[in-house]
């Protein structure tokens, strides 16, 4: 029985245009012609060389380096946003770079000692009351800048009143490439702000608040130069900054004056008090005296000492605060 048949509605003479935008294949059921070959070359001619195609790649890059400076200066924030420090009401930037005068033989690498970490900066954030102001620390944040880029900032916690103008700017000046944190090695953030004890936070998730100035002052001096190899010479280090601080600083008019008797002995033997070389023992024992104010009467070797350390240049800043 016959159906009933209808007329095509396209005619086979039809040719369809397929898109040239994607890369195409051959089949791989039949056996290749010259003629599919050519398409096939014919259809990817040029590809990786079009004008399109490479402005895309570089709007990408474009993008993911947009995307890494974000996260740098978000990683930097959450130090003190995720924080209670969070409630700053004043803020100086600086970068602070000057000739290298260090007496270090060796230097220390930040990947090796604080870990790799692509498109974040490497922020140190430290809280201190401006009754007290961390002499050390200011010198070693000197040091810092003598050996890496450092992007540093001072800011006003809510809980002090007023800070002189000299601790504002003891970091130096607001420096006009701040906001490019990717330029920078090291970031080193000062809070004054009404706390017992000065405080010291580097990581957030992965490792507590450093307490004391000793304690950061060991932190940060690994930073410059690696700790003394030798047991007995990194206790004596040990030993002298702990001497400095809980002596010379916190003991009483009997303590120092014994205090200043060790130092003499000591620099008797030795041009510095760890041994031939400039240490963190030299570093905390010079801000302290400088703190406490020059003795009455200072041994000959001690001022000598004194002397010696003035002409490094490092504690300069020091000086100017305390005048």
């Amino acid at each position: 029985m016959p159906m009933y048949q209808v007329k095509p509605v396209i005619g086979g003479d039809i040719k369809i245009d397929l898109p040239t935008c994607m890369y195409k294949l051959p089949n791989i059921h039949v056996q290749e012609s010259a003629s599919c070959c050519s398409e096939h070359a014919l259809q990817n001619k040029g590809t990786d060389e079009h004008p399109v195609v490479r402005a895309l790649e570089a709007r990408q890059d474009e993008i993911m380096r947009r995307l890494y400076e974000l996260k740098a200066a978000v990683d930097g924030l959450a130090k003190t946003v995720t924080t209670p420090d969070a409630d700053v009401d004043l803020t100086v930037t600086t970068l602070s770079q000057s000739p290298v005068t260090t007496a270090f033989r060796g230097t220390s690498d930040l990947d090796t000692l604080l870990g790799k970490d692509l498109g974040a900066l490497r922020d140190i954030v430290i809280n201190a009351n401006p009754a007290q102001p961390p002499l050390t620390l200011l010198v070693l944040h000197a040091m810092l800048c003598q050996q890496y880029r450092v992007l540093s900032s001072v800011h006003v916690h809510s809980s002090v009143s007023a800070v002189p103008t000299q601790l504002l700017s003891c970091l130096g000046l607001r420096h006009a490439d701040s906001y490019l944190r990717q330029r920078f090695q090291l970031g080193f953030t000062l809070i004054w702000k009404d706390v017992p004890k000065l405080q010291m936070k580097f990581s957030i998730q992965n490792m507590c608040p450093i307490e004391g100035e000793s304690n950061v002052a060991r932190f940060l001096f690994r930073l410059l130069a690696p700790y003394p190899s030798d047991p007995a010479l990194a206790t004596l280090v040990d030993s002298w900054v702990d001497t400095a601080f809980f002596q010379l600083v916190e003991g009483s008019t009997k303590e120092r004056a014994a205090v200043l008797r060790a130092l003499n002995s000591a620099l008797g033997r030795s041009p510095w008090l760890a041994g031939p070389e400039f240490s963190l023992a030299d570093i905390a024992c010079y801000c302290c005296i400088l703190q406490t104010g020059p003795p009455s009467s200072t041994p000959a070797n001690v001022q000598r000492w004194l002397k010696a350390c003035e002409n490094l240049g490092h504690f300069r800043l020091a000086q100017l605060l305390l005048q």
